[in-house]
């Protein structure tokens, strides 16, 4: 698949799963790429459970329509096809699109702007788009000739048509994994499949316990650019979680680091100390666009809106001694400190 997500997770990596030697239930997993990335699927086969290469072709159709609906990198994609037509342009989209565009206006909403869907000509600008040229630095002109190309309220709905009044672009990088496991999860359930863990580059979700009666557990790394650590164990059945962090996507230029995090508001890469924010929400789609809103707002704004929205977060905050690390209300309530490794 050409769609590849930008977004430079910090992946909550699967921890071993129990082969269930000695159990009727066994653990089964295939995996393979995807959005330049890949996929990674562990579910609890019993005799009533379809084939693993039928279930490997229902998740493969499903990427393959997300790709052709929602992919920025690929020019006859759905939305590229939207992104390439000229201000004042109507065009009918399926239901999917609609549910990622919604799902964005209400996330805008709540993040007072800090999570928009139509940040592609600033990150082509940055040099972390699709159509990007090269990583750099943009002058005020270029900067301020973006930003004029942005705003969800440039985006509207007629029917089943998506509209836009200026030349905007839309791009689902921030929202299409966690839409695409959500979208596994539900289709396995419906072959009936009740036990399941799903990552999509990286965003993921798991339901059900595994054959020896145990939940899935993950481990949410810490954020280090050379090696992976774990920094918090957490066993989940029925949530999603998502990682954003901006250590692995960025240039430096004159000895500067510029992340591919991208503030609305300024057009520009995120300044503060907040290094990595997880975000864990029964939806993977709401947690996977909550994670970029939280990240472009930063440890204290980020907390106040978990906080009010009553979200589990966990905020990994860069200190002069290293990092600090904090969860939200919610996030302690469900994941208890005796996870903590």
């Amino acid at each position: 698949m050409n769609f590849v997500y930008l977004r430079p997770v910090i992946v909550a990596s699967l921890l071993a799963a129990l082969t269930g030697c000695g159990f009727s239930d066994r653990v089964e997993e295939f995996s393979g790429p995807t959005m330049g990335s890949t996929y990674t699927i562990k579910y609890v086969r019993s005799s009533q459970t379809p084939a693993l290469e039928q279930l490997k072709q229902e998740t493969e159709a499903i990427l393959a329509e997300v790709d052709q609906q929602m992919s920025t990198y690929r020019p006859d994609s759905i939305i590229e096809q939207f992104n390439d037509a000229p201000a004042g342009t109507c065009q009918v989209m399926p239901a999917p699109v609609f549910t990622l565009i919604d799902t964005g206006r209400e996330l805008n909403a709540l993040s007072n702007g800090a999570f928009d869907l139509t940040l592609e000509p600033l990150l082509n600008l940055w040099g972390f788009g699709p159509k990007a040229r090269v990583e750099k630095v943009p002058d005020d002109a270029a900067l301020a000739n973006a930003k004029a190309l942005i705003g969800m309220q440039h985006l509207r709905r007629e029917g089943d048509q998506l509209c836009k009044d200026i030349n905007v672009q839309v791009d689902f990088n921030s929202i299409a994994a966690g839409y695409t496991v959500d979208r596994i999860i539900q289709r396995f359930a419906e072959l009936g499949i009740s036990s399941a863990l799903v990552e999509v580059t990286g965003e993921l979700k798991a339901v059900g316990k595994k054959p020896d009666g145990k939940a899935w557990r993950i481990a949410v790394e810490a954020p280090q650019t050379d090696q992976r650590i774990a920094q918090r164990i957490i066993e989940l059945d029925g949530y999603g979680v998502s990682t954003s962090g901006d250590y692995r996507n960025y240039f430096e230029e004159n000895g500067k680091r510029y992340s591919h995090t991208l503030d609305p508001s300024t057009g520009a890469p995120i300044t503060h100390s907040l290094a990595a924010v997880t975000v864990i929400d029964p939806s993977t789609l709401r947690a996977d666009g909550l994670s970029t809103a939280l990240m472009v707002l930063g440890t204290e704004r980020g907390m106040a809106l978990a906080e009010q929205l009553g979200v589990a977060a966990f905020f990994v905050t860069r200190s002069a001694d290293g990092f600090v690390t904090e969860g939200s209300s919610t996030f302690e309530r469900l994941f208890a400190e005796g996870d903590k490794q």
